[in-house]
């Protein structure tokens, strides 16, 4: 298989349909393309449209080449990331892995765009994440979550509206900023650094306001990254976590039992915000972005110091504190739903709270239900007016514009 060829494979299976986000080479299942969180098969021109050895091996020269760091990766640790761009029509992150002593390919399509908070539909907390002028954001979230996108919103805002030197390390770099008021520096794991500690700890001798980090994945970057917020610096980062407990009993989890109680006061005293997403079908099609904002005042920091307990969880804190912008996943479910953009199965599939949330569900019935006019008694009746929601934000953009 010549470049041409595998180009042109490629650029069919993107222009496959709206909403492409993922491209699978497995062998003995036809090239898969992820529409919407769902696997489709691509017919090509081989025994059966199976992906052969031969194809993947193809695909897997192109995308490596000549990169000796990429071979050596794959060949110790079974796996290695790069990026890989067909001109005028996609760039993607790629994982080259083995998987039962074969090769296997998954392409993440990355949009051609920076996104900004607008067209995400992002809530205002947002613009007031991007204000934060030193501490530690974390966006958590399952891969292909949106967490690449949202960051990248983040770096954009921050790009637009500051005049500081932004230096972000990627692995890879996944969407490239053009230059703003700020200036932007964007660093690529295994060309630029070795790894992200070690790029981190050099990053605070090349003097950013703003460092974006990938992904903290060891305990040394994420000491790096707590140095760096109480010396002046933001930094934003990624993990793949679920909520915001899960995300403060991670970072915590990263030490000795015996620095426990440091490491939370450290904590508590950087952590400005903890943003968690998931994606969730929406009724007419697509996918659609549910957060959950956590952010720092007194009751947080008392709790990411002695832990959560009864009536002091991480969720009571986000529920309480939902005049300042923060919310839970079970409020922006119950947006959507009133909204009727997901169904009552989808909110209760993915909220935290299934006991309220199906009580909550129970009274948005039956204020519709009252809210209808009754003709048996022939009389005109006023209607409410249904309540207005904010808008909650598109999933489809996130996954199919994103990146993790």
């Amino acid at each position: 298989m010549d470049r041409d060829t595998a180009d042109r494979l490629l650029a069919a299976m993107v222009g496959g349909g709206e909403g492409v986000s993922d491209l699978l080479f497995l062998e003995g299942k036809p090239p898969l393309v992820d529409i919407y969180g769902r696997l489709h098969p691509f017919a090509i021109d081989t025994p059966s449209s199976l992906s052969t050895p031969e194809l993947i091996a193809g695909l897997c020269k192109h995308i490596m080449g000549d990169n000796e760091r990429l071979i050596r990766e794959f060949e110790t640790t079974g796996s290695c990331d790069c990026s890989y761009t067909v001109e005028s029509v996609a760039r993607f992150r790629v994982n080259i892995f083995r998987q039962n002593s074969r090769r296997a390919i998954v392409m993440r399509k990355l949009p051609s765009g920076v996104p900004t908070l607008e067209e995400l539909g992002l809530p205002p907390i947002f613009r007031e994440i991007a204000n934060e002028q030193n501490g530690i954001v974390l966006i958590a979230g399952a891969a292909g979550t949106g967490k690449t996108t949202t960051l990248a919103a983040l770096v954009n805002e921050l790009n637009r509206t500051k005049e500081v030197h932004i230096l972000t390390l990627e692995d890879p770099i996944e969407f490239l900023h053009q230059q703003g008021r700020a200036a932007i520096s964007q660093r690529e794991l295994g060309t630029d650094f070795r790894n992200f500690a070690e790029g981190l700890r050099v990053a605070l001798r090349q003097a950013p306001k703003a460092i974006l980090v990938g992904e903290i994945r060891d305990r040394e970057t994420m000491e790096i990254a707590m140095t760096a917020s109480e010396t002046g610096h933001v930094v934003f980062s990624t993990l793949h976590t679920v909520n915001a407990g899960q995300t403060i009993n991670r970072v915590i989890g990263f030490f000795a039992r015996e620095e426990e109680e440091q490491i939370r006061q450290r904590l508590a005293q950087t952590l400005r915000f903890v943003v968690s997403q998931r994606l969730v079908s929406k009724v007419a099609g697509g996918r659609l972005l549910i957060t959950e904002v956590l952010g720092n005042n007194l009751r947080t920091r008392e709790t990411i110091v002695y832990g959560e307990s009864e009536g002091k969880t991480f969720y009571d804190i986000i529920e309480a504190a939902s005049t300042r912008g923060w919310h839970t996943f079970d409020q922006r479910l119950l947006q959507a739903r009133e909204a009727d953009i997901i169904s009552d199965e989808t909110v209760l599939a993915y909220c935290t709270n299934k006991s309220r949330t199906t009580q909550e569900l129970d009274r948005l019935r039956r204020r519709r239900g009252a809210a209808e006019p009754q003709a048996a008694s022939g009389l005109k009746l006023d209607i409410v007016a249904p309540i207005r929601v904010p808008d909650p934000v598109d999933g489809a953009g996130a996954r199919a514009k994103s990146g993790v």
